[in-house]
């Protein structure tokens, strides 16, 4: 894939001239002071199947937490002052 670098103190990038060129199968890298702060990249059609199995899930995901669990996450919303926030 070509890149091309546009630096934005330089010149004000054109999004109908970046687009065309992300269209067209091109990455643009936005930077500011030779410091990349952004990439265009044309968006890649989906492939189902491509990575299955990667990600999996316990057989108890959507079962209740533990009240020691809750225990925990309320004594540090209390540590961090939220407590009127959030109820606690």
């Amino acid at each position: 894939m070509l890149t091309k670098t546009i630096d934005v103190k330089k010149k004000l990038p054109d999004l109908k001239g970046l687009s065309s060129l992300v269209a067209q199968g091109r990455e643009v890298v936005l930077t500011q002071d030779n410091t990349p702060i952004a990439r265009l990249v044309p968006i890649s059609k989906r492939i189902p199947g491509l990575h299955a199995g990667a990600i999996s899930m316990s057989e108890d995901f959507d079962k209740p937490l533990p009240d020691s669990f809750w225990t925990v996450v309320c004594a540090k919303i209390r540590h961090k002052g939220l407590g009127k926030k959030y109820g606690y």
